[in-house]
């Protein structure tokens, strides 16, 4: 939260530019043709259709009515802390770079916030509940990547500034740290 919470206090005095930009410099070097459609459809792992439809198959697959709640409740809290965060900081995005057209505020991203909110508290699930170290290990590795590509590819596209990402992203650690206790507590008293 404290590295957040810098990251904000840059981000509102205008003192995290140059970071945003050299960072931006070192990602644009990879836009290609070949690059961009990859990235096109990482990033749609973070859009609320896929993150939704995901939430479905889920609670139809989960046999646990603790967890069939939490997953939904999860993303949900996620994305109305995010959207009440942009609309209070009000961070134009990006607008020189842009690979594809995305509308509102831009910090902290919502795409790497609630991506990592829902993607990592089913890493919290799998640790949690897959007895099977290899399946455990290869899951919790995958998740985790889909978390860090969908981040990268908000940048690659140009509708985020790298700081908006990494504050999307520790602001959901901090979340998830919370949240996870939460849904413990929730679960010990049944």
């Amino acid at each position: 939260m404290i590295l957040f919470l810098t990251i904000l206090e840059d981000v509102l005095d205008y003192e995290i530019n140059k970071f945003d930009v050299a960072s931006y410099n070192i990602v644009s070097k990879f836009i290609t043709d070949v690059v961009t459609p990859i990235a096109k459809i990482l990033t749609r792992l973070g859009n609320a259709e896929t993150l939704l439809f995901i939430t479905v198959v889920l609670i139809a697959c989960i046999k646990d009515k603790n967890t069939k709640l939490a997953i939904p409740i999860n993303l949900f809290c996620a994305s109305i802390l995010n959207f009440t965060l942009k609309n209070i900081i009000q961070r134009p995005r990006p607008s020189e770079f842009r690979i594809i057209d995305q509308s509102g505020y831009s910090f902290p991203s919502g795409h790497s916030m609630v991506s990592m909110a829902f993607y990592g508290f089913l890493i919290y699930l799998i640790f949690k509940n897959i007895k099977n170290k290899y399946i455990k290990t290869v899951s919790i590795f995958i998740l985790i990547i889909i978390i860090f590509m969908i981040g990268l590819s908000r940048i690659y596209l140009g509708v985020h500034y790298t700081s908006d990402v990494l504050g999307g992203f520790l602001l959901a650690l901090s979340y998830l740290t919370l949240y996870t206790k939460f849904f413990k507590n929730i679960c010990n008293k049944n």
